[in-house]
């Protein structure tokens, strides 16, 4: 320990010159009462900051233990609250490395600590913070949600968590910043600098911060005038401050552009473009798809005197002794609902087969053929071959028996975990383009079976934008539709989606059935697509 202080000691007096001899002369020793006032002004500043640092340290440990236990009380809830699953990350990224600037690395007992490499251990990156800013942005956009309430952990008027403090919604302010919504990011950024004048903070965060990317955000979005009293206003409160940070020097950049005839109009750079280009969905489709998402839209009243429940008995003898409950949720096209087709040990060892191999979900380009992640699909998933366990092939079986269809030509059994605010935006299953029906040797695919492995207390539900028809998932049952007519061609009726999942944790598996050998169940029709239906298909993207 004296070695310890004695080093800390020569740290903090670098200056100190020291003279041989003094014991010489009495009046030699006189300077040493001037150095001796500066050793104890110099250990109580010393004492006084690794105070200061040590109950940062402890606020640290307080918000992650406290946090901790919260989220060990009921795991699947926890997470499953995009709020909660933000703060997460942030905790194990932002504020991680803030942790670890307070930590005194030439002490001994930390030389060899490294709080980010721990055996085994699992870390996020800044990628998945912003994955996770956007995430929060997609559930605010799609269900309406406020951002006042998000702060306040409100989901749909529901506190299912806890509140966010001034830094995490000035983080989130600069994530969405950074992948220029300027928009949104102003939006984090009021309620960051709210929370700030209302909380004492233990974070390195000022006024000044806050403000300089609400400055930049109006500059961005057009508001030159705004952004220049902002300026001002910075100015104004640190007159120290860096005036050449081109944060800070927003209305002299503007003047000179002025000068040049250049306006702010033509200087302002375009918003990312919410809508996934490659998809070609109108504003309608897409409004039309929040809409459903959020249970808004009920099939009429024609359709819904069709809509009939009964039990399954034919298509395998099997099914005489144990029939299974089917529900019809639309009617041309059909669209069934079937009831308790996976027990809940099946869904587990699902689980835990596919959750090793998971990777991230991709979808194929419709021009180069390749496999590429994403925003509009955000989940991941593992396929499962029926070689891999009984338990998948006794989930083929039964494909086969409620749909009737033949398994030889059907894909690989996909189990599918969807993400914070996890979606898939409008698609089709099936290839729509003519010419190429029969590209492989198996054909397009005929037909969808999605078993929904989990009950979703918030969102997640599959949208028919087409239709009108909204389906939220029910733990053990199976959605099922065909994607094509009897004629081979594209049922453009079946357009669907997977909504952001707002609160929960959304697990499904899919099976794609083939053409190909579906000669004899399901022989092809002569008539084409329906009147109502056709036109120019749009440009999709296939799974």
């Amino acid at each position: 320990m004296r070695k310890l202080f004695l080093l800390s000691f020569v740290s903090i007096n670098l200056g100190v010159i020291c003279h041989g001899e003094l014991f010489t002369a009495l009046s030699d020793l006189e300077p040493l009462l001037t150095t001796h006032k500066k050793v104890v002004e110099d250990l109580e500043d010393y004492i006084g900051r690794e105070e200061e640092r040590l109950n940062t340290l402890k606020r640290y440990v307080q918000v992650y233990k406290r946090e901790h236990v919260q989220a060990m009380e009921d795991i699947p809830n926890y997470l499953g609250n995009p709020i909660n699953a933000f703060t997460l990350i942030k905790r194990m990224t932002t504020d991680l490395e803030y942790v670890k600037l307070n930590i005194d690395l030439g002490a001994e007992h930390a030389r060899n600590i490294s709080i980010t490499q721990y055996e085994n251990a699992t870390y996020p990156s800044a990628e998945d913070l912003r994955g996770a800013a956007r995430a929060l942005t997609r559930l605010q956009e799609t269900y309406l949600l406020k951002v006042e309430d998000l702060a306040e952990g409100i989901l749909n008027g529901v506190v299912y968590g806890s509140a966010m403090n001034a830094n995490d919604c000035f983080e989130l302010g600069i994530a969405l910043y950074n992948e220029t919504e300027y928009r949104n990011s102003l939006a984090w950024m009021s309620i960051a600098l709210k929370k700030y004048n209302e909380e004492i903070s233990s974070y390195p965060l000022t006024e000044v911060d806050i403000l300089e990317y609400i400055t930049f955000a109006n500059y961005m979005l057009g508001d030159v005038k705004k952004a220049e009293e902002l300026t001002e206003k910075i100015v104004a409160i640190d007159p120290t401050y860096d005036i050449r940070k081109p944060n800070v020097t927003i209305a002299e950049q503007e003047r000179k552009k002025r000068l040049n005839g250049v306006t702010g109009e033509d200087s302002l750079e375009t918003e990312t473009e919410q809508t996934p280009k490659d998809l070609s969905d109108d504003y309608e489709t897409l409004e039309t798809y929040k809409t459903l998402c959020r249970g808004e839209i009920d099939v009429s009243p024609e359709v819904e005197k069709e809509l009939t429940c009964r039990y399954l008995t034919e298509n395998h003898p099997f099914l005489r002794l144990a029939p299974i409950k089917m529900e019809y949720k639309y009617r041309d096209p059909d669209i069934v609902l079937f009831h308790e087709v996976l027990s809940d040990s099946e869904i587990q060892h699902l689980k835990e087969l596919a959750q090793p191999i998971f990777q991230r979900a991709m979808v194929r380009d419709a021009v180069s053929g390749n496999s590429l992640p994403v925003d509009y699909r955000i989940s991941k998933s593992a396929f499962l071959t029926d070689e891999k366990s009984p338990v998948v092939e006794r989930v083929s079986r039964r494909v086969a028996d409620f749909t009737g269809l033949d398994m030889d030509t059907a894909e690989d059994l996909q189990v599918v975990n969807y993400g914070i605010g996890g979606h898939y935006l409008p698609h089709y299953d099936c290839t729509t383009s003519e010419d190429i029906q029969f590209e492989n040797e198996i054909g397009n695919r005929i037909a969808t079976v999605i078993f929904y492995m989990s009950d979703v207390a918030q969102g997640g539900a599959t949208v028919f934008p087409e239709l009108g028809l909204s389906l939220f998932p029910v733990r053990g049952a199976a959605a099922v539709w065909l994607n094509l007519h009897a004629s081979g061609e594209a049922d453009l009726a079946t357009h669907h989606a997977a909504c952001p999942v707002l609160r929960g944790s959304k697990w499904v598996s899919i099976k794609w059935i083939h053409l190909v050998g579906q000669e004899f169940v399901k022989p092809c029709g002569l008539e084409y697509q329906p009147e109502g239906m056709k036109g120019s298909l749009k440009k999709t993207v296939t799974k």
